[in-house]
């Protein structure tokens, strides 16, 4: 049944109702999303239907969205267990598949990505807060996003409002608010680990990292740690976990790393030593947007006492108590990593429009061709990010 894109009325009393003045009496197009994972690939995930252009909100404003990045929606922590561990791929058999590929090497996961232009704004917003109508925007990924993408969109609170230059691009900002920024919030937290080991090593000792995955989550955290890393360059080597061949040509785009291919069909004890040998020994970070517990057990066996393995919370969530007690067997932390605050969204704004942090490949789509694009990138069949596109003029 079709999903109105509207606040649910249970939270209605956090925000100052709309005013007649802010209404439109027309529909949309909407896309939602969900993972494959969670419905099965036997059936559709994708679901495209009209539904009522949203209301003004009093402190926020009505976004007409232009480009979403393609990602499948975000479980919220009341869902159940069973739900939340098939949606991000699980040991089940929820992404053992070819047709799951996509979950496994981050090339498809939850968020809310959208970037637009601001067609109204509240009766009730400090007109001087910074945004205005015509601006081009990110919207920072709020607790109460509307469960699919639809052409306009309502931001309860101004704040949720990103402002970007005009020049740049809204296909590549449409990446940046939930998987760049999910991945920038990851290397920040590693820097602290960076900074503790190279201080343990001394002056000709090396931090070796190894970050898993090469599709979008893992290209951003391995540009972003390029950046972030580039005065330590020479004490701060960094290399790539490859879950697919295609993976060898997207790393190596982002510099000279060291690339290693985990093969699912060989042993692991053989892929632990290909790992170890090509970090010269093992490491002391993993940055791990695998989402399966085959992977987060390689990562440890890769990892010296003292190390740390960052994982996206959901992730964690799932494998946490499964892996705890190996945690400590092995001296090593696992960290769970939150998606990022609204701050370091700018912070990511202004890195990628600066070309300090060049974005990964992406590729832009009609949003009517969602179902199709989806597929294709459960398979890991669309090189670096996809974006779908709602409108081809800001006008």
């Amino acid at each position: 049944m079709p999903v109105e894109c509207l606040i649910p009325d249970d939270r209605l009393s956090k925000y100052p109702p709309t005013t007649p003045s802010s209404r439109m009496n027309r529909v949309c197009k909407q896309v939602s999303i969900e993972s494959p994972a969670t419905v099965g690939m036997s059936k559709e995930y994708v679901f495209q239907y009209d539904v009522m252009v949203p209301d003004v909100p009093a402190l926020g404003a009505r976004v007409k969205v232009m480009c979403a990045g393609a990602c499948y929606r975000q479980r919220s922590a009341s869902v159940s267990s069973t739900s939340s561990t098939c949606s991000m791929g699980s040991d089940s058999g929820c992404t053992t598949s070819a047709s799951h590929r996509g979950l496994r090497d981050s090339s498809f996961y939850p968020g809310y990505e959208v970037a637009g232009v601001v067609e109204s704004i509240g009766e009730e917003v400090d007109p001087g807060c910074g945004i205005k109508v015509g601006d081009h925007v990110i919207v920072y990924p709020f607790d109460e996003c509307p469960p699919g993408y639809a052409e306009y969109m309502s931001v309860p609170e101004i704040n949720f409002l990103v402002k970007i230059p005009d020049e740049m691009s809204l296909s590549v900002a449409a990446m940046l608010p939930s998987g760049a920024l999910w991945a920038l919030n990851t290397v920040q937290k590693a820097e602290g680990v960076v900074r503790r080991i190279s201080e343990e090593k001394g002056p000709e000792g090396m931090c070796h990292i190894l970050v898993v995955g090469t599709g979008g989550l893992a290209l951003w955290a391995l540009r972003l740690a390029r950046y972030f890393f580039s005065e330590k360059q020479h004490r701060v080597h960094i290399a790539v976990a490859c879950l697919r061949d295609e993976g060898f040509c997207l790393a190596q785009e982002s510099g000279k790393v060291d690339v290693i291919q985990w093969n699912e069909e060989l042993y692991e004890r053989i892929l632990i030593e290909r790992t170890k040998d090509a970090c010269h020994g093992q490491v002391d970070v993993v940055i791990d947007f695998g989402t399966t517990s085959r992977s987060l057990n390689r990562s440890i066996q890769c990892l010296h006492k003292g190390g740390v393995v960052f994982l996206g919370h959901e992730t964690a969530d799932r494998l946490l108590p499964k892996f705890s007690r190996k945690a400590v067997e092995y001296g090593i932390t696992i960290e769970p990593v939150e998606t990022g605050t609204v701050e370091q969204l700018k912070e990511l704004v202004d890195l990628v429009h600066s070309g300090k942090v060049k974005p990964p490949p992406h590729s832009v789509f009609p949003a009517e061709e969602a179902s199709d694009v989806i597929n294709k990138l459960c398979k890991s069949e669309i090189p670096g990010r996809a974006i779908l596109q709602f409108h081809s003029s800001a006008q």
